[in-house]
């Protein structure tokens, strides 16, 4: 899932100063189960800011609202009937829902409430680890489920580097180091010849190259 973090109160309201018809807009996909922003989220950061405001002597008006998800054109437009009411939209989405919320209301300044960190997965709850940077070129398949990419310190893709020590990382001596879990597994499944095949360097600039990656399916698309 994307995992994401609040933003500091303080950030928010220098964005939100000059503002007077707010709405806070939550999203209840991977940020809701990061407690970063879902209903619960949108709720104490409205009162935080109307009881910030009120002691300012600043009359202002914060709405609330929650959309399954911020990065759909369907829930986005159950907003659409009341979007003129507001002159701003702090959006508690991942940096996805917020530059999608913008693009649906062009008329509305749209500030992002938390800062989007990884993609991840839940060890416990509030405890989030990176997992995956998204790259589009997956080599999972030959390294044992763990990706050297978001787990390496160095992004190495063919081994170790010569710094680790009894399995742990050079540059974080706390943190395992990610190819000698790769190694392990791979051990594990009976599968160590797959540690002699080397990965090709990943043409990062090629990937980018083209602005805004996309994925089309046809077969879908009505």
């Amino acid at each position: 899932m994307i995992v994401a973090d609040k933003k500091p109160i303080e950030e928010i309201i220098e964005e939100i100063k000059d503002k007077d018809r707010i709405l806070i807009l939550g999203c209840n996909e991977c940020v809701t189960v990061c407690e970063a922003g879902g209903k619960k989220e949108v709720e104490v950061l409205a009162s935080a800011l109307r009881m910030y405001f009120t002691n300012q002597g600043q009359e202002k008006t914060i709405d609330e609202e929650t959309l399954e998800r911020q990065c759909d054109n369907e829930y986005l437009e159950e907003i659409r009937d009341r979007s003129d009411q507001y002159d701003a939209v702090v959006s508690l989405a991942c940096g996805v829902g917020v530059q999608f919320t913008a693009e649906h209301y062009p008329g509305l300044c749209v500030y992002p409430g938390v800062n989007t960190c990884f993609l991840g997965a839940t060890e416990q709850r509030g405890l989030w680890t990176e997992r995956c940077q998204a790259c589009g070129q997956c080599i999972l398949a030959s390294t044992g489920g763990i990706c050297p990419v978001s787990r390496c310190a160095k992004r190495l893709l063919n081994g170790p580097c010569g710094g680790s020590s009894n399995g742990k990382c050079e540059i974080n001596p706390e943190l395992d180091c990610a190819w000698q879990l790769i190694i392990d597994r791979l051990n594990s499944l009976d599968r160590l010849e797959d540690y002699e095949t080397l990965s090709p360097v990943k043409d990062w600039s090629t990937d980018r190259a083209g602005g805004p990656r996309k994925v089309e399916r046809e077969d879908v698309q009505s």
